[in-house]
């Protein structure tokens, strides 16, 4: 992992991340822990996230709490929370990060598909929030970083129910930090670019894809999970305390 700078007021916090047990968030699991924070992470693949957590807790200052839970079901996610709280005090800091990033043709998307694509992709970052939201306030503020995406600005056309998620997320980010503001908390967003996880590996990259891609970035690398975690511990930081409402685009400059 790269070396971060480290944020003396992410010592200790409670920082809760959903879908933190692979890919993207993994990478911010461990970066948040190796700041000191008590971190909590929702998952809902068990062994990989087991073994994040025993990674992680050999060098760890606060052991990582994993919690199993289907963000799907908002009352598991919302018990989810308290068990969060109640293991690392109120949730001063959220990253909602869960996503699916399933491809899917126009024509074979039902009713049903849609629902439970919006009920991964985008309904559990406002119940989250939601969830969290009376600690922050009691704690004095707090920080949330929604992760979005740039693909909902590039036109991509093959997966439509999960680019109308990623573009909501803006504005929820935006409408909740209109609202939480003056409870001093803060809600940004990150739009990674096309991010090397072993899932799209596994997937979709191709030599020529990835060839194609990284030809359109001013940044003439593959983009990295880690490479997520310096802008999501800037905004979760005092050091970003008068930012608000803002989207990091982080894609290499590919837009």
């Amino acid at each position: 992992m790269a070396t971060h700078p480290v944020y003396p007021d992410l010592k200790d916090a409670s920082v809760l991340i959903t879908g933190g047990g692979s890919g993207i968030g993994a990478a911010l699991t461990e970066g948040f822990a190796a700041q000191g924070a008590k971190v909590a992470f929702i998952d809902i693949a068990e062994k990989e996230s087991e073994a994040l957590v025993e990674r992680l807790a050999r060098g760890a200052v606060h052991r990582p709490l994993f919690l199993h839970t289907d963000l799907r079901d908002i009352e598991a996610l919302r018990k989810a929370v308290d068990k969060a709280a109640a293991a690392h005090g109120p949730v001063t800091v959220l990253v909602n990060n869960a996503a699916l990033d399933d491809r899917h043709e126009v024509g074979a998307v039902d009713e049903a598909y849609w629902e439970n694509n919006l009920a991964v992709n985008l309904r559990p970052h406002f119940f989250t929030i939601q969830a969290v939201a009376p600690g922050m306030k009691q704690a004095g503020g707090g920080a949330i970083v929604n992760f979005t995406s740039t693909s909902y600005m590039l036109n991509i056309g093959d997966m439509p129910a999960y680019t109308t998620a990623k573009a909501g997320i803006v504005g929820l980010t935006k409408g909740m930090a209109g609202k939480l503001g003056p409870d001093n908390i803060r809600v940004n967003a990150i739009a990674p670019g096309w991010v090397m996880t072993e899932r799209q590996k596994a997937l979709w990259v191709t030599k020529q894809g990835l060839a194609d891609m990284i030809g359109r970035q001013c940044l003439k690398e593959a983009i990295q999970p880690a490479d997520m975690v310096g802008p999501c511990l800037f905004l979760a930081s005092n050091a970003a305390r008068m930012v608000t409402a803002q989207v990091l685009i982080a894609d290499g400059g590919m837009m």
